[in-house]
């Protein structure tokens, strides 16, 4: 019997970690999930890219963008087909060193680059279909970069040594885009112009010292006192609530809970990294405690209780995603792209996993599945 499946893309590190060199044969893979049985197929190795480690899709269903984190960053745009099937179209300049963060303007006529070691912020026009606009090919990159210079450090001499940008937002009402600052404990504020261009409009939120925002998920105004910003702390291991003002375009903290509260390897610390907020439920994925914690949304106020945590099905799980209501997590240590059930979780191969996204629209028939089964366990050389 065949059953409709969803095709999921898995962007990588190099098989030796983060920070090591790109270029290795690391590249992006097609894993297909069957939502009812919650089984992976067997991966294939859609496109050899370096170091792409986020993927993000075009709502059209054709195009899937790629980062490459290296000192030299590159977004390469591929054409993609129902199957999996990945050709590469063109490659570009990130705008700044070790791209880590992509996001589609609401129109996807833009691409919004964040550039962690540089602390950049970049834009990458986009014609209609999804490909590069010929601006973008012409300067072989982004036509605005913003940022990289005079954020404060923050009191984590190890990663907070200057502004690192790890993610970005489009804040409530859409005015701004909002770029999360491991690095200054702050969410940067950009005002968002014609055709998607930004400017530089100072700082919507300071975060407590040594917080190292890495990202965060919004939730619709429940209270009629404006939107909640739930923000991920990577070094303080928390999730902090923000209150988001419109009329400022600025936000203030309403809560601050652990992240996790479940034991860590000996000698690690945990390490909170992607969130997604669907309907009543808050998810996060916590490294060193290699588990995914759940988190009930108040119908009334937005606010979060702890509602359980899961394991990862791995090791160090550096993102997921929600899909068709399974928990697909990509465990970066382990090798292991996990779907969580109510047992065992059901486990794939893929080397040094870092980011999973979904084509929107594409659905085919069911590849061959693998049984469930366990990933090694290695250490971590960064968070």
């Amino acid at each position: 019997m065949t059953s409709t499946t969803r095709t999921l893309w898995i962007g990588t590190y190099p098989a030796a970690g983060a920070g090591t060199a790109a270029g290795l044969g690391e590249g992006v893979w097609a894993v297909q999930l069957d939502p009812e049985s919650r089984t992976l197929s067997d991966p294939r190795l859609a496109a050899t890219s370096p170091a792409p480690s986020f993927v993000a899709t075009h709502p059209g269903g054709r195009v899937l963008y790629a980062v490459g984190e290296q000192a030299a960053g590159t977004v390469t745009a591929f054409a993609a087909g129902p199957g999996g099937q990945l050709a590469a179209l063109a490659v570009v300049s990130s705008g700044g060193a070790d791209p880590c963060h992509l996001l589609l303007s609401p129109d996807a006529r833009a691409l919004y680059v964040t550039n962690y070691t540089s602390g950049t912020v970049a834009v990458l026009l986009l014609d209609a279909d999804g490909g590069f606009a010929r601006e973008t090919i012409a300067a072989g990159g982004p036509v605005t970069t913003l940022g990289g210079t005079g954020s404060p450090a923050g009191p984590d001499a190890d990663r907070q040594d200057g502004p690192h940008a790890h993610f970005a937002a489009l804040a409530p009402g859409g005015a701004h885009l909002l770029v999360v600052d491991l690095g200054a404990d702050e969410l940067r504020r950009y005002r968002v112009e014609a055709r998607g261009l930004l400017t530089a409009d100072g700082v919507a939120a300071s975060l407590p010292p040594g917080t190292g925002p890495r990202h965060l998920a919004i939730g619709p105004d429940l209270d009629g006192r404006g939107e909640l910003l739930y923000v991920v702390g990577e070094l303080d291991a928390t999730v902090h609530v923000l209150r988001w003002d419109r009329a400022t375009s600025t936000a203030a903290t309403v809560q601050t809970l652990p992240a996790t509260t479940s034991p860590v390897r000996t000698g690690e610390r945990a390490y909170p990294a992607h969130v997604v907020l669907e309907g009543d439920r808050l998810w996060i994925s916590v490294r060193g405690a290699d588990v995914v914690a759940s988190f009930a949304v108040d119908p009334a106020t937005g606010l979060l209780e702890p509602a359980g945590e899961v394991g990862s099905g791995g090791s160090w799980p550096r993102h997921f995603a929600r899909v068709d209501a399974v928990t697909v997590v990509v465990n970066q240590l382990s090798h292991a792209v996990a779907a969580l059930t109510s047992g065992p979780a059901a486990t794939v191969h893929v080397p040094a996993p870092a980011c999973i996204t979904l084509m929107p629209g594409h659905t085919s028939r069911r590849w061959s599945t693998r049984r469930p089964r366990s990933g090694s366990t290695l250490r971590s050389s960064r968070a």
